[in-house]
């Protein structure tokens, strides 16, 4: 059976992680082989806790005093604090003798945190998990299938939105770089699962403001992936919204495919929408509660001795490609200053070399490429979108506002007939806010 220790009392480890842990804990056989120890989790902050908290665990004054209540080689520590000093929490609790961590996303801000937390995990032979809900959604697996089976044809192109209001937070919390440190994190491990491997081709980001008050970065992120085999990602997060979104389109070559995640634990429906070319509409409303699921079986693994690696060097080609999006955005143009496809001096190719998934697009696989009879910008069939077309929303059939076309001012490639409006990668503009 494992014990809890919860280091990190914000909204993530206060607000999502004690609760699931609660239901986990009620719904668990008890008696000889329950996974969850009886006891409650225990909590550990250096923080005070803010005022109208929801109710916390019952918190240990140290690390030390964390050590004498618990028995290390059967806790599990979840580390909830911010993403800035992940290696540093890790080795303070894994010198006193505790192994098995679950991580928050994203596991480190930039490619040599996330080595020197591989460092920690090695130098103590640690088990290192991290919390990864989207992939393991429902809605995720569901959509993985659609992938793999191949009967919609191949994948073209992957678009994502998470909108959520996060303006009051963002103002007061440090300890989020930009906004691809917030939502990112999951939609870009989902990207990599279903599309595989790529590289950065554009990104950018505006500021948070309020009034006077300004949080820099953390107002919108955007963010494109050319995928290694043919599939582009567009992935845009904005904190400042004023509803709340966590959407995913799929375009194939034979058909579209909307999804939708729940925004928020107090509704955990996720939805899905399955339009083929050709045949009847397919939708679908079902529970997914996909913090639940990721929790659960990661403690199934802690139990089992399963490994982690994997899992964790995929979370690590999620970090490189955040790190690349925030280079590019620091940059200020938004885009490379090189063909597509052509890698800068030292940039690798990110994702997951080796994981098996089938070919998406590219020559051989019937997915048209540049060049080819009917391909329309960067190799995508007429009607649909271009690689350089970053859309506002997902697919509606709204008219293009403004009339935005192939040449105009701010147009990042051709207009696309009866969609949604079409911003130009590589933008700068501000999202301001009246306090």
């Amino acid at each position: 059976m494992l014990h809890t220790l919860l280091v990190g009392l914000g909204r993530s480890g206060r607000e999502l992680h004690l609760p699931v842990l609660r239901r986990l804990r009620l719904e668990d056989t008890a008696g000889a082989g329950a996974l969850f120890a009886p006891d409650a989790p225990l909590g550990y902050d250096i923080a005070r806790p803010a005022a109208g908290a929801a109710p916390g665990p019952v918190t240990v004054a140290s690390p030390e005093d964390a050590r004498e209540r618990l028995d290390p080689d059967a806790t599990v520590v979840h580390v909830c604090t911010p993403p800035t000093a992940r290696a540093e929490v890790v080795t303070e609790f894994a010198e006193l003798g505790f192994r098995n961590f679950l991580v928050e996303k994203p596991i480190g801000t930039g490619t040599a945190a996330v080595e020197a937390l591989r460092q920690v995990r090695d130098r103590y032979r640690l088990r290192l998990a991290v919390v990864a809900p989207w992939l393991h959604s429902t809605l995720t697996a569901r959509l993985e299938r659609l992938v793999t089976t191949g009967d919609l044809g191949a994948l073209r192109r992957i678009t994502v939105h998470q909108r959520k209001p996060r303006l009051r937070r963002s103002l007061a919390d440090t300890g989020h770089p930009s906004a691809f440190d917030v939502e990112m994190p999951h939609s870009v491990g989902v990207a990599l699962r279903l599309a595989g491997a790529g590289r950065v081709h554009r990104a950018h980001w505006t500021d948070a403001r309020a009034g006077t008050a300004v949080a820099p970065r953390m107002g919108t992120a955007e963010l494109t992936i050319r995928h290694e085999r043919g599939t582009v990602s567009r992935i845009a997060t904005d904190l400042v919204s004023p509803v709340r979104e966590r959407s995913i389109v799929l375009d194939f070559e034979a058909g579209t495919v909307v999804g939708h995640y729940p925004v928020g634990g107090e509704d955990p429906y996720a939805q899905l929408r399955i339009t083929p070319d050709t045949g009847p509409e397919e939708h679908d409303i079902f529970l997914d509660e996909a913090l639940d699921a990721c929790l659960l079986q990661v403690y199934r693994d802690f139990a089992g001795g399963a490994g982690f690696t994997a899992d964790f060097e995929l979370q690590a080609r999620v970090v490189e490609v955040l790190e690349a999006a925030k280079q590019r955005a620091a940059a200020g143009d938004g885009g490379p200053v090189r063909p597509p496809g052509e890698p800068a001096p030292g940039e690798p190719a990110v994702g997951v070399p080796g994981s098996g998934e089938p070919v998406t697009g590219g020559p051989g696989t019937g997915a048209l490429t540049a060049g080819e009879p009917g391909a329309g910008a960067g190799g995508f069939a007429a009607g649909r979108l271009g690689p350089d077309e970053f859309t506002a929303g997902p697919v509606t059939g709204e008219p293009v506002p403004g009339g935005v076309g192939p040449g105009d001012p701010g147009a990042g490639g051709p207009a696309v007939v009866g969609g949604p409006a079409v911003v130009a990668a590589g933008t700068r503009e501000e999202h301001r806010h009246v306090a």
